[in-house]
């Protein structure tokens, strides 16, 4: 059997880049704000905020939407990169 399931792995620096793949995942499904936000009990002004990337909604909702879309959020540790920034006098 072959898994048609493609694996989505982005890395997130912003609110924003959170909400397109909620956005995304959510077309995907062919599901309208209305119905994911009844599927997974926040309001549909959450998951409008939610896919607009505001800064300050709640962690814990954020990871139900996530989860309700079938999506999870992963942490690894930064590879830093270290640069000489030249200061202007």
């Amino acid at each position: 059997m072959i898994n048609s399931r493609q694996d989505l792995k982005s890395i997130i620096i912003t609110p924003a880049d959170i909400g397109e793949l909620v956005r995304s995942k959510r077309k995907q499904d062919k599901l309208t704000q209305a119905e994911t936000s009844a599927l997974c009990n926040v309001g549909t002004r959450f998951l409008s905020e939610l896919e607009n990337g505001k800064s300050t909604l709640e962690l814990g909702k954020v990871l139900q939407v996530l989860s309700c879309l079938g999506l999870e959020l992963s942490i690894s540790k930064r590879s830093w990169v270290i640069r000489e920034v030249e200061h202007c006098e």
